[in-house]
């Protein structure tokens, strides 16, 4: 069977087949990075408006490329939550009407179940069970996944997600849109001259909590000569601190649930020492350690195709309601 996924939660638009017995077909992405960057961020109103416009070229680009027309495709998989509900409104309006038009069954899928399973399109996919690490623009969450679908919440960010204090010590930091990509970049060019805290580190427990660090960047920032090497060196402390907490609450994660896997996805799990920090904990803990590629780490139709696919087979298909849900948690799946 053919799933066709389709991704529009925020400035991305994506699209995807997947088969059932040869796995991922074909998938591509539309990103509106350029538009947004003159804003400083992602403005809802535009995205959903450049979502209308790429959407369907891309469908049809994609059956096109993929040498199947409408009447090979089994089932429409699409992103119901959580994000911007502009954007979520036109994938799930457009998934629920080629799937009554086609006369087949969609599919609702969570934005981080689909994350979360990225991994799985990998040759060499996590064995259940593992503990995920779902680390976003939106989202930071420490997951004990025994299957598709069951989920137990083990820690979450108490105020910013890790992605988010990337993005706006990077504002701070003069970096532009995106933040979070270009403190990396500029993180590479720094000197070990400063050390911020890890937070919450020194407590038990398995929450997190970013905001601190971002008010300790400006600090910092503001007390030094505010010349380039100084950003660079700030970037680095800052991408530090992350990667090492990070590592700290995965590895007490690990410890707690006697697990020795560890799956880490989501946008940020694409930063080059937060991978080479985690998987340097992982080894040390005896454990194995799945990413998926760094094309799967920021939005993507392949990853809701094959979320889809997977809620498809057991029987999760949706009416003809259209379900855009802008705050959906994971634990009500």
């Amino acid at each position: 069977m053919y799933i066709l996924g389709i991704e529009t939660s925020c400035d991305e638009t994506g699209v995807a087949i997947y088969h059932s017995e040869r796995g991922l077909i074909h998938h591509l992405l539309y990103s509106q990075i350029d538009m947004h960057s003159e804003y400083g961020g992602v403005v809802p109103e535009l995205a959903s408006r450049d979502h209308i416009r790429k959407l369907i070229p891309l469908i049809k680009q994609i059956l096109h490329e993929s040498s199947l027309t409408s009447k090979n495709i089994t089932a429409i998989a699409y992103t119901a939550g959580p994000g911007l509900m502009g954007a979520l409104l036109v994938g799930a309006a457009t998934a629920q009407s080629l799937a009554f038009a086609w006369q087949i069954p969609a599919v609702a899928v969570h934005h981080l179940e689909g994350h979360l399973l990225a991994p799985m399109l990998e040759e060499n996919p996590p064995e259940f069970p593992f503990v995920a690490l779902l680390i976003s623009g939106g989202h930071t969450l420490l997951v004990q996944v025994t299957g598709v679908g069951n989920y137990e919440l083990l820690g979450e960010s108490l105020d910013d997600a890790a992605g988010e204090a990337f993005d706006k010590t990077a504002k701070l930091l003069g970096l532009g849109y995106p933040g979070g990509a270009k403190l990396g970049e500029l993180a590479k060019l720094g000197q070990a001259r400063f050390r911020f805290p890890r937070p919450m580190t020194d407590r038990p427990g398995l929450d997190f909590s970013f905001s601190g660090l971002k008010t300790f960047a400006l600090n910092t920032f503001q007390k030094s000569d505010q010349i380039e090497q100084d950003k660079a060196d700030i970037a680095l402390a800052f991408q530090d601190a992350v990667a090492d907490t990070l590592a700290i609450k995965c590895r007490r994660a690990l410890q707690k649930t006697g697990l020795k896997r560890l799956v880490v996805a989501g946008g940020v799990s694409a930063n080059t020492q937060i991978r080479a920090t985690l998987t340097e904990m992982v080894i040390k803990e005896v454990g194995e350690i799945h990413f998926p590629r760094l094309e799967f780490c920021t939005d993507n139709g392949a990853m809701i195709a094959y979320a889809g696919y997977q809620r498809f087979l057991m029987g999760e298909l949706q009416d003809l309601a259209i379900l855009a849900k802008p705050r959906w948690a994971m634990n009500e799946l």
